[in-house]
């Protein structure tokens, strides 16, 4: 493999939500040609990615599958979990695909072309003995290395998978392991798709093609088996799914995001995202959906949510200081909480696939729903404080 291009591989994306992560091409070829065992097959950046544009039509469980059309796509797991003696756990599990598109690779016959590359984060918070471990994978699309079908939730990296266990994709089956850590899941859907933004796209700037096509499935009856040390714990609990596909760039003035997922009693959830400009100030595409317990939802804009941080915490690893405890009002729908991480220390530290620092945590949730008082659980992801996104390969 050799160099076609210097410019900047721009986009990585994290389940990181926004598919805009970005990570230097060098950095990245450097990984591909030591980790992967690359052959001289040109591999350059992908020319003319389809951007999300309004008028998008879902359906599924098609789009459950890859969208290789886009430039971008992840497939994003979080949950909680609890023994029957009330041991506690938080999971994630996120797979990513990035578009490689080459006309010297395009119609190449060979099975080394780079067309497409896979990434993967595995992380497990253990509440009782306050301990988070995270694992990461990188791999190319082809040779059964990794992958993901195009007509069904059907996504790989070695034996970390994501698979339907039906063909309307009602259950679905997680297997990831690293070392002494593991986890074995069924995930059965208990409401429709939430689909997120107005029009079929989620807005994440002002520009045409600055969105993603993005939805979840917001409450998912999970049970299984989960290991820590070798050691297995049966398990049942609650978890999120969320997918996202699209082609678009962080604004020049955007440095990264608060983003958060919570379960909530009353089978009501939330999402709400918050983009941060260079001076702290949320930018105006943020925005957030209130999911019933009828499956209905709401749009929120900015000026539904009002978001303050409570505290903060250091990290000593990579120095980075993160918001920790938030209160989040919806005033206009009466709903007013207090989330809380279940630890401080959440952060992950991908030097060896998306090289992006970020804290992806479980959360706590108490409050209350038009004057009644609610509790609930949540993940919430915290992007750029490490180092600001626009200055991470841009």
């Amino acid at each position: 493999m050799k160099h076609v291009s210097e410019q900047p591989f721009q986009g990585f994306t994290r389940h990181c939500r926004f598919l805009l992560w970005w990570v230097s091409f060098p950095c990245l070829f450097l990984v591909l040609s030591t980790s992967l065992n690359a052959s001289s097959v040109p591999f350059a950046l992908a020319s003319a990615p389809v951007p999300a544009l309004p008028g998008y039509a879902f359906t599924f469980p098609r789009d459950h599958g890859a969208h290789e059309e886009f430039l971008l796509e992840w497939w994003y797991f979080t949950g909680h979990l609890f023994t029957s003696v009330g041991r506690r756990f938080g999971y994630e599990l996120t797979f990513f695909r990035r578009a490689i598109d080459d006309p010297r690779v395009e119609h190449h016959p060979s099975q080394w072309a780079i067309r497409h590359v896979y990434l993967a984060h595995f992380a497990v918070t253990d509440v009782e003995h306050h301990t988070f471990r995270f694992a990461e994978k990188l791999s190319r699309a082809g040779l059964g290395k990794a992958g993901a079908q195009a007509d069904r939730m059907d996504v790989w990296i070695d034996r970390w998978s994501v698979k339907p266990m039906d063909s309307n994709h009602q259950t679905l089956r997680l297997q990831a392991a690293d070392g002494d850590i593991s986890v074995d899941l069924l995930l059965t859907s208990l409401k429709p798709p939430t689909i997120h933004g107005k029009d079929g796209v989620s807005r994440k700037g002002a520009n045409t093609g600055q969105a993603s096509h993005y939805y979840s499935l917001t409450r998912l009856d999970t049970r299984g088996t989960i290991t820590m040390d070798d050691e297995p714990f049966v398990v049942t609990g609650l978890s999120w799914m969320d997918h996202e596909f699209g082609s678009g760039a962080l604004g020049d003035n955007q440095v990264g995001w608060d983003w958060f997922s919570l379960q909530l009693d009353g089978q009501l959830e939330l999402m709400v995202y918050m983009l941060r400009r260079q001076d702290g100030t949320p930018d105006p595409a943020s925005s957030g959906t209130l999911i019933y317990e009828d499956g209905t939802l709401r749009h929120l804009t900015l000026q539904d949510i009002i978001l303050r941080s409570q505290s903060q915490w250091h990290s000593p690893k990579s120095g980075a200081r993160y918001p920790s405890s938030w209160s989040l009002e919806i005033p206009s729908a009466g709903l007013s909480l207090s989330i809380q991480p279940v630890q401080e220390d959440q952060e992950l530290r991908t030097s060896k696939s998306t090289q992006v620092t970020y804290w992806e945590g479980a959360v706590d949730v108490h409050g209350k729903n038009q004057g009644v008082p609610l509790d609930g659980v949540g993940y919430v992801e915290l992007t750029g404080y490490a180092t600001p996104l626009d200055m991470q390969g841009r």
